[in-house]
């Protein structure tokens, strides 16, 4: 299995003094058969208060690598991670592992957990009792380009 590439590449603080209120339609887009929209624009969305639960323990992370390609995460990608938020399985969660960082699923399996890629290319990481691991926070959102 190739070692795993994923990881963090750059870390920004969240400055909750910065809004931005951004026009959104109340009617819904239809993903699927076009629907009639509206000519109005009903009310206004900041993307803070939308994005982030709790903004003195919210960071973003800029990731590199493929470890996480089927969760939806590609390199580049932007993570916005909230330290307030209790990993728990399932979760995909920013972990340092013996001082270094990693994006993983959190999983249990009985008593052992596991940082776990979502990229059959990579091996679980098991956490064992002789190695350092943080969990940093949990992963809330991820902002790419489409």
């Amino acid at each position: 299995m190739p070692k795993d590439k994923l990881r963090v590449e750059d870390i920004w603080g969240f400055e909750a003094s910065t809004k931005l209120k951004i026009p959104m339609f109340t009617t819904r887009i239809s993903a699927g058969f076009p629907s009639p929209a509206d000519d109005f624009i009903d009310k206004t969305l900041d993307l803070n208060e939308f994005l982030i639960a709790h903004p003195s323990a919210t960071f973003f992370v800029r990731v590199e690598g493929t470890s996480m390609i089927d969760a939806s995460i590609h390199p580049g990608d932007i993570l916005i991670v909230d330290k307030a938020v209790n990993p728990s399985p399932g979760n995909i969660v920013i972990a340092v592992i013996d001082g270094e960082f990693t994006v993983k699923r959190f999983q249990k399996k009985g008593k052992r957990s596991f940082l776990v890629a979502e990229n059959p290319d990579f091996a679980p990481i098991e956490i064992m009792g002789d190695m350092t691991v943080e969990i940093w926070g949990v992963v809330t959102y991820v902002i790419h380009k489409v």
